[in-house]
């Protein structure tokens, strides 16, 4: 069987929503599929859409074949996904390093002490 990841439209006229499925590539574009992995709404500016990448990893690595939209929704989910953590991980550093330093006081001058 060959499986594909590809969206399944939704939504009224001129009004579209997909989901992106995981579905026998001989099913019609809106027929049976095997599994519903996030959602994708084009018509939403910015983050317009949700997906399980480690079921799309999942269904990858046992060969099912992404569709060139699915694909670029996998790479950004992913870039979405690293991003958080890399900044997080660098504002944990940052302060620890502040934390670390210690400033010497200046020393005693003998005009001070007279």
């Amino acid at each position: 069987m060959a499986v594909s990841i590809r969206l399944r439209r939704e939504g009224a006229k001129n009004r579209p929503y997909y989901k992106i499925v995981v579905a026998d590539s001989r099913s019609p574009r809106d027929g049976k599929f095997i599994e519903i992995i996030g959602t994708y709404d084009p018509k939403t500016p910015g983050d317009n859409s949700s997906l399980k990448v480690e079921r799309a990893e999942y269904w990858i690595s046992k060969g099912a074949q992404p569709s060139d939209t699915v694909r670029s929704l996998i790479k950004r989910s992913k870039k979405r996904t690293t991003a958080p953590e890399l900044s997080s991980q660098s504002e944990r550093t940052t302060p620890q390093s502040t934390q670390d330093e210690v400033i010497p006081s200046p020393p005693p001058t003998a005009e001070s002490s007279s």
